[in-house]
């Protein structure tokens, strides 16, 4: 029976799709400048990703001094308990934003959207979306922004018989709400990106048994996580103001000294590039990653330089030669940072564990799957839990799946089908009152999501008050300039290693999808130029009406 509860379309100013901080930014200053505005978010509850990551040892890779909204000063009242914080801990953050701002009653949970159409007469885009509960709801909004993320569409391997198997089977993007137990259990981890690798740091602490099976090495870094007391997040709440208001100027968005070495990797003696990798590794977190030689992720001398040391410090942790060799083989299989870099507490020790065994897929294909496990190399390994931590279509993946039409019947997954074309990361030509926040070709993966989404969100609210003090209806991206913001970003990533890896990044993890870098890698600052620009010139870049 169709519980339709919309017969005649409500109307709206803008509809948002996606309940995380970018969604709950807008949100907030659309509704405070007169707007009408609603969010369309597919699950239950406030968070985005942090609703439906909540696997064992999900945590954020950020620290909470960046990993935060400055939106009215949400920061002073709130103590946080860890310097990388777990998933129920941004829970009770997002309930924290939703008490002091009231969002709640402006969203409607489980509501997914089926499609989107515009409608060149009304100037509309007719949006309807479909839930477990509420049936098929239909809204007619003048603009329609995606807040739906990069990460949130997952991918599941196409193994013809992995519906075989007779355990639990459960990506880590789709975690038991109510939980999973994973005491004394027998355990397959498929994947070893970031949700990989928090998985199993948890499950060899309880398993029965643990099965990692790597394709590809992952190359991860130090967490160094911290717990915070009340004096120290007293401490903390001095350095938010300065922090929050610097962090846009730099390159990730997040602390200002977490910038390149201005040098090149060759012009550094050796003893003099040690010191400044070991400095960079005892700080933790991204430091390595984002503040080291200018010349890391461009050439590859310099790049092998760094994976060196990497490796270095990977093989003094595992004990087992073949392990170590297997988890920091002697040639890297891409650039050192040209794929996500997790960070890790406990990760390579695991594999110290007589619980643990780590079976190299790419050496040996996975044969077959069973009702009792997973077969490699003729042995089956027996398991009670098989989980897939398979990563995400990602940037693109979660747009192309809405159905978004434009008035001539075309489709945003029909114009990206051989490649992805945005202007500045925010829209499409084609597709007139669209936008997208924390999307493909802007900086987003190489980005601080808080930072970027109350960045870029700034952006797209100045635009639409400017588009209602002129009472402009139609707003739509130059075909030339959405050409010219292409190339761009084609020609920044060249400029790069990120091209020698087949990351999620260029969209290589998916089969049949088109490679190239999906993400503005200029860097935050360069990119809020260009949006600041636009804004100054009154949208000279766009087609109004």
């Amino acid at each position: 029976m169709n519980n339709e509860s919309n017969v005649t379309p409500t109307a709206l100013d803008v509809a948002i799709v996606g309940a995380g901080f970018s969604g709950l930014y807008l949100l907030d200053r659309l509704r405070d400048l007169g707007f009408t505005v609603r969010i369309f978010e597919g699950g239950s509850d406030l968070g985005g990703i942090w609703h439906w990551n909540c696997y064992p040892g999900a945590r954020v890779d950020s620290t909470v001094g960046y990993y935060q909204l400055a939106l009215k000063n949400l920061w002073v009242n709130w103590d946080w308990e860890e310097k990388f914080p777990g998933w129920q801990e941004m829970r009770r953050y997002f309930d924290h934003i939703d008490e002091k701002l009231g969002l709640r009653k402006d969203i409607e949970f489980d509501a997914w959207v089926r499609s989107a159409k515009y409608d060149e007469d009304k100037k509309m885009w007719l949006v309807k979306t479909s839930g477990k509960s509420k049936g098929e709801i239909s809204t007619y909004a003048k603009f329609l922004i995606i807040c739906s993320g990069h990460c949130s569409k997952p991918y599941i391997p196409n193994y013809q018989d992995l519906g075989e198997f007779g355990g639990v089977l459960c990506h880590t993007a789709r975690w038991p709400q109510n939980g999973l137990s994973l005491k004394k259990k027998r355990i397959g981890i498929l994947g070893t990106g970031a949700s990989g690798i928090q998985v199993a740091q948890e499950a060899a602490k309880e398993a029965r048994h643990l099965t990692v099976f790597q394709r590809t090495p992952a190359m991860c870094l130090p967490m160094r996580q911290k717990t915070l007391d009340k004096e120290a997040n007293k401490r903390l709440r001095r350095t938010f103001p300065k922090a929050l208001e610097e962090r846009a100027l730099n390159f990730g968005g997040v602390d200002k000294d977490m910038v390149f070495i201005p040098q090149k990797t060759i012009e550094a003696s050796e003893k003099e590039r040690l010191a400044n990798y070991e400095r960079l590794w005892s700080l933790g977190g991204f430091y390595f990653w984002l503040a080291n030689y200018e010349d890391m992720l461009s050439d590859e001398k310099a790049n092998e330089c760094a994976y060196a040391f990497w490796r270095g410090k990977v093989r003094e942790r595992v004990s087992n030669p073949a392990t170590a060799e297997v988890l920091a083989p002697l040639k890297p299989p891409h650039p050192f940072g040209t794929k996500r870099v997790p960070l890790e507490q406990s990760y390579y020790d695991i594999f110290n564990q007589d619980n643990v065994d780590l079976v190299d897929i790419k050496k040996y294909p996975i044969e077959s799957f069973s009702k009792s496990g997973v077969r490699v190399d003729g042995k089956t390994f027996r398991l009670d839990i098989l989980v897939l931590a398979t990563g995400f279509d990602a940037l693109t993946g979660c747009i192309t799946t809405m159905n978004l039409e434009n008035g001539n019947g075309v489709t945003i997954q029909e114009k990206w089908e051989d490649g992805v074309s945005t202007y500045q990361g925010i829209c499409s030509s084609g597709f007139p009152n669209l936008f997208f926040s924390y999307g493909p070709q802007s900086p987003t993966a190489f980005s601080n999501g808080p930072t970027q989404a109350e960045c870029q969100g700034e952006y797209l609210v100045k635009c639409l008050e400017y588009l209602r003090r002129r009472g402009i209806q139609r707003i739509e991206a130059v075909k030339s300039a959405e050409e010219q913001w292409c190339k761009a970003c084609e020609e920044l990533a060249n400029d790069t290693l990120f091209p020698l890896a087949d990351s999620w990044y260029m969209g290589a993890n998916i089969p049949g999808k088109t490679k190239e870098m999906l993400c503005y890698t200029g860097g935050l600052p360069a990119y809020l130029r260009v949006l600041e620009e636009s804004n100054q010139s009154g949208y000279a870049d766009y087609c109004l009406e």
